[in-house]
């Protein structure tokens, strides 16, 4: 498998990389490394590991970080209910020995979380561990050792081993600097937002039904809106809902009217001051500068 075969693979699964990002999804699973992919909220990453579950047909499992994320959420926990409700039918049948508690302690009574999940998965997995910056430095930690050897101690019974490795993608917003060592341990690639001409090519894949010049305009408009000085900038999937919306509204262009555009700014904008500082004046000129050069590029295109 080549880079330009990755691409076309997620490209078919609904994800349109760039070159760069293609290359190091190649890189990842020749070298069987993890991705850390670092950005802004809303620009892709965590889409990344979906589109590579149905390209590659494999099961995708996800851990979400958060701060009190601990083992039991993270790895696995043991049956509680199950185990005591096994204890009282051997009591009920008088069968409690010295065996009992190698049996409470197997893997029939093991809760299997993500981490776990993904390692002992009879078919190749994606892993994907989203938001990693969100969780502390000892959760982190704990994890290096999962990803240098694949395998989770389970003091129990013993050490689980991967069947196969899986391919594993780390997320990050950036709200902490994460450690130097879990940073080694992956490929790195810092994922933008889209340039104009791949943000339309992914919103003419996701919304087919949109028409072209609507897809255009709306995009470019959408570039333009996220230099202003917001508090949340609008990521792909915002700009997304705002094509669906208006092709809701039954519009082939972006409305010339800024008190129209004004009136479904909720699927762009997700903060009061960003809506708020959003005048006509403003929208206005976000439309001119956002038309410069892509109705030019639509006349030829209809031409």
């Amino acid at each position: 498998m080549t880079p330009k075969d990755v691409s076309g693979l997620l490209a078919a699964s609904g994800y349109v990389p760039d070159e760069s990002l293609a290359s190091l999804v190649w890189m990842a699973t020749a070298l069987e490394r993890p991705m850390l992919l670092e950005g802004e909220a809303g620009v892709g990453k965590t889409a990344i590991a979906h589109a590579l579950s149905v390209a590659l047909d494999r099961p995708l499992f996800r851990l979400q970080c958060h701060e009190s994320l601990d083992l039991n959420q993270a790895v696995y926990e043991w049956n509680y209910s199950k185990q005591l409700l096994e204890i009282r039918l051997r009591e009920a049948e008088k069968g409690v020995g010295e065996s009992l508690r190698q049996d409470l302690f197997s893997e029939a009574f093991l809760l299997k979380r993500p981490l776990m999940q993904a390692i002992t998965s009879d078919k190749p997995a994606v892993l994907l561990i989203d938001e990693i910056d969100r969780a502390d430095e000892s959760f982190e930690a704990y994890l290096l050792e999962v990803l240098g050897e694949y395998q989770i101690s389970v003091p129990e019974f013993g050490t689980v081993t991967a069947i196969s490795k899986p391919i594993v993608v780390l997320t990050s917003n950036g709200s902490r600097d994460l450690s130097d060592a879990l940073r080694r341990r992956c490929l790195y690639h810092y994922v933008d937002y889209p340039s104009l001409p791949r943000e339309i090519e992914i919103v003419k894949k996701m919304v087919p039904e949109a028409n072209h010049v609507l897809v255009q305009q709306a995009v470019s408009f959408v570039q333009k809106l996220r230099k202003q000085d917001l508090e949340k900038v609008p990521g792909i999937a915002e700009t997304l809902d705002w094509v669906r919306v208006l092709c809701a509204m039954g519009q082939e262009r972006v409305p010339d009217d800024p008190e129209m555009i004004r009136a479904c700014l909720s699927s762009l904008l997700k903060t009061r001051s960003d809506q708020w500082q959003m005048g006509s004046e403003i929208i206005s000129k976000l439309q001119s500068e956002s038309r410069v050069g892509i109705d030019v590029g639509v006349a030829g295109e209809l031409r």
